[in-house]
């Protein structure tokens, strides 16, 4: 019997019977729907690779009802209301091609944004449960009105209906989670109404037991129709999130109310709980970076899963196979939800189902390819998989004539490079000056919040060793080697940390010289400069007990080394302060002598060590000796210029696929 054989047993919600515990968790359509609410040949491909990806259940990301009450900006999102016939039509192709790999697809349907609407469409105010204040922008939003309520009553209605002629299984409400505006109308935080939709719990759950009502007499008790469901708030105040072991007072839904919410979405006929907790005030709660624990929903979906009789889905950082094994046995949940480890390795399931975990492509919790890139491009993707939502027009064509290329560095880059040239017919040699792969990501991967850098370099090691791509470690490239046999070079050597000179004499010493264990500090330690490097090192340094200090010459922290994503930056920031790092901003250091770092605004603070977290500069030296020497030379990741995982992954992909 395969170790995880448990994960891939069926399971049924309501009569739908899916083939094994692993649901694709939602992640938003933007990008993947065409001008007239219909999928596009993009979000076609994205959810047939992840269905011939092994996983069980398919939950599409949000998609729209109605676009009269709460205006959105067409062609946003995919919405099956705006031209009936041709979501249909364009749903089918998708259904059925996800069907052909006996995979279950749900369509995710919102009920509205309310507050929490990221988009802002001129003078029309946003709508809310009541006159309360917006989320994000500086307006206040306007009551909706009971006729508006019956209105997407109504459209959730016809929109599950034509969701069950496109063939979808079942759908899932968008959402008494996160915030989102059925999640507004169930807080007395943000519902301050007095008529039927006010007061009590079951009035302010009233609009969602209507929905499931006019649902099930539109499709039938059969069509399933499932809830996605925040158990605790973890709000202090709008716009202010509590933090992990944070003590304070529950202004949204506490635990014990939610049970009773819970309790209440069973009664109502919703055939399973997609349960997680959070909400937009605390927006990593609901959306977790790196920096939260993994599996962190999990002691919330077994409060839920003890309270209800219907079918518990656990998402939230549930990519350890292991984890997910443990939670199913311990009764905590039925179905392990999955996001974005499906972004970055589509054959997710079916790689654990074979028990080649090995070979699974791990997700970072970056958030920069998928919640990043939605948020600032309006698409989705992924850093570490550039075919995620590209699939058909990444598709690897195998080379007219293989090429012997050389590749130097072994960072990300190079291994990508190496990975793709290889997989097209091409001879990649990668020649690497330390005794292993990853670059940066070595010293970048020690702290425990980023042990998935170090995964991502254990990937590498096992693919291209799998696909036999020649490697040279403890090997540096020269000039003359470039030039002796092959038709291609691309330099990939990465970046060196900058250093900066202090006046004192007394010596300091890099964040990389520190992570990689040649430099140990004891006592206070100041970090110079307050970009994610400086900021990720003060974290970890202040869990092992050091007392940190960030001097940082901008006026904020996280200025610089960016991207990054809102829900990672602002949790970064919070927890800086949350473990007492001292923070001085808008300052240089001057001098450090005799223990004592001087800056240049007159203030001194003891230092038993200062560490350098300034930056990196592009080590492109063998590239310019080259460029003219070389008939085909390409320049690659931070050589080219310093950025971040996802840009030299995505650059290495683009050149090695069309070489």
């Amino acid at each position: 019997m395969r170790p995880y054989q448990p994960l891939f047993t069926p399971i049924t919600i309501n009569k739908c019977v899916i083939k094994n515990r692993y649901t694709m968790a939602p992640i938003g359509t933007i990008g993947i729907g065409d001008a007239d609410g219909g999928f596009n040949q993009r979000g076609v491909d994205h959810y047939a690779r992840r269905a011939r990806g092994g996983v069980g259940l398919i939950v599409t990301g949000v998609t729209y009802i109605e676009n009269t009450v709460e205006q959105h900006k067409m062609p946003n999102s995919v919405c099956s209301t705006y031209n009936p016939s041709h979501f249909v039509r364009t749903s089918r192709e998708l259904t059925e091609r996800v069907h052909a790999y006996d995979a279950k697809i749900f369509l995710q349907i919102s009920a509205g944004f309310g507050r929490v609407a990221a988009e802002s469409l001129g003078d029309t105010p946003p709508i809310g449960p009541s006159a309360v204040s917006h989320c994000w922008l500086d307006k206040t939003c306007r009551e909706i009105s009971v006729e508006e309520i019956r209105s997407i009553v109504k459209n959730c209605g016809e929109g599950a209906l034509y969701a069950k002629h496109a063939g979808f299984d079942g759908v899932q409400i968008h959402a008494v989670h996160e915030g989102y505006l059925l999640d507004q109308f169930a807080m007395t935080l943000f519902n301050h109404r007095t008529d039927e939709y006010g007061g009590s719990l079951d009035n302010r759950l009233r609009f969602t037991r209507e929905i499931i009502e006019e649902i099930k007499e539109r499709c039938g008790d059969d069509f399933p129709v499932t809830m996605r469901y925040s158990l605790k708030s973890f709000i202090k105040s709008p716009g202010d999130g509590a933090l992990p072991g944070e003590e304070f007072v529950e202004k949204g839904r506490d635990i014990e109310e939610g049970i009773e919410v819970a309790k209440l979405l069973e009664k109502y006929g919703y055939d399973a709980l997609d349960v997680d907790v959070g909400c937009y005030d605390a927006w990593w709660w609901s959306h977790p970076p790196l920096y939260m624990e993994k599996g962190l929903y999990r002691p919330f979906a077994k409060i839920v899963k003890e309270s209800v009789g219907i079918p518990i889905i656990c998402a939230g950082r549930m990519d350890d196979p292991d984890m997910a094994l443990e939670s199913l046995r311990s009764g905590e949940c039925d179905m392990i939800g999955i996001g974005r480890p499906l972004l970055a390795d589509p054959d997710y399931v079916k790689k654990v189902m074979v028990g080649k975990t090995q070979t699974i492509r791990p997700c970072l919790s970056c958030h920069e390819g998928c919640m990043g890139r939605l948020l600032e491009s309006s698409t989705i993707n992924c850093a570490v998989n550039p075919q995620a939502c590209r699939e058909r027009v990444t598709r690897l064509v195998p080379a007219l004539k293989s090429k012997k290329v050389l590749v130097i560095g072994g960072g990300v880059a190079g291994c990508e490079a190496a990975r793709v040239l290889k997989l097209r017919g091409h001879e990649p040699v990668l020649y690497e000056k330390s005794g292993r792969l990853g670059g940066n990501l070595i010293p970048g991967g020690v702290p425990g919040f980023k042990k998935d850098d170090h995964a991502l370099i254990r990937w590498y090691e096992t693919v291209l060793n799998d696909i036999g791509v020649e490697i040279h470690l403890n090997s540096e490239a020269d000039a003359q080697l470039a030039k002796s046999g092959y038709d291609a070079v691309i330099v990939a050597a990465g970046a060196v940390p900058k250093t900066i000179k202090l006046d004192g004499g007394e010596p300091a010493f890099t964040a990389a010289d520190v992570l990689n264990g040649s430099k140990i500090p004891e006592g206070k330690t100041v970090i110079i400069g307050g970009g994610l490097v400086g900021c990720e090192l003060a974290l970890w340094l202040a869990g092992k007990g050091n007392e940190v200090t960030i001097v940082e010459i901008e006026q904020d922290l996280l200025s610089t080394g960016g991207p990054l994503y809102k829900a990672n930056h602002d949790l970064l920031k919070a927890l800086i302060n949350y473990k007492g790092i001292d923070v001085i901003c808008g300052v240089q250091a001057k001098e450090y002598k005799n223990g004592l770092l001087t800056l240049t605004n007159g203030e001194t603070r003891v230092a038993d060590s200062v560490i350098l977290a300034v930056g990196y500069t592009e080590n492109d030296s063998i590239y310019n000796e080259l460029v003219h020497q070389v008939d085909e030379i390409y320049l690659l990741g931070d050589a080219r210029k310093v950025s971040n995982i996802m840009y030299a992954i995505w650059d290495a992909f683009e050149v090695a696929s069309d070489m």
